[in-house]
């Protein structure tokens, strides 16, 4: 019997995934959580085989989520399944721990083969995704220059990400300078978008 857990904040997706899975004889969903922060603890208490995680959820985000649970749990294997089918994401994903990435409007037996997969340690992803991400290539932002990007896109000022960063305020003016540059915006709000929207934060 394959163990999972899934991490969904939507009630509503969450039990539709549920149910879909109900119907599988071999996989069963030992635990249900709705915060990126609640899936350690979870994952911990029911040691599932199968993570199956959405990126965007309240408490951090099912990638950073992904790697914790990588390093917690190494035997319990991550899929994300998401809405967001940005090729930055699937490359944050797979090299931050985790085996799979699913979109949700993928057809629904799919899911519980890519659990199958998964669980005896397979790597699965979606084709079209996985083409686009070569053909993007890999982000040129350091993880500094994310991070404050990333604030950036949630409408931080720089008094607000260097206190939030422990950085000092000319130090985030330098990242944000050099993040500008490499991806060839005219200012930050261009930068974060452009990165937010290659899945780059």
């Amino acid at each position: 019997m394959i163990r999972v857990l899934i991490a969904e904040d939507q009630a509503m997706v969450r039990g539709a995934l549920r149910a879909l899975l109900a119907m599988e004889s071999d996989i069963e969903v030992v635990a249900e959580v709705a915060r990126a922060d609640e899936v350690i603890s979870a994952a911990m208490a029911c040691r599932p085989d199968v993570a199956l995680m959405d990126i965007e959820m309240p408490g951090g985000d099912g990638i950073t989520s992904a790697a914790a649970l990588h390093e917690s749990l190494p035997h319990c294997r991550s899929l994300i399944l998401t809405t967001f089918g940005k090729p930055g994401f699937l490359r944050r994903a797979m090299e931050t721990g985790a085996y799979g990435f699913l979109l949700k409007d993928a057809p629904p037996e799919q899911l519980a083969h890519a659990i199958r997969r998964t669980a005896r340690g397979e790597r699965v992803v979606d084709p079209g995704l996985a083409a686009s991400a070569l053909s993007e290539g890999v982000s040129p932002l350091t993880e500094r220059e994310r991070q404050v990007l990333a604030a950036t896109d949630r409408g931080a000022n720089l008094d607000e990400i260097a206190r939030t960063l422990f950085l000092s305020r000319g130090t985030v003016r330098n990242h944000l300078s050099n993040a500008i540059q490499k991806l060839g915006c005219r200012n930050r709000s261009e930068a974060a978008k452009l990165a937010e929207a290659k899945g780059w934060l």
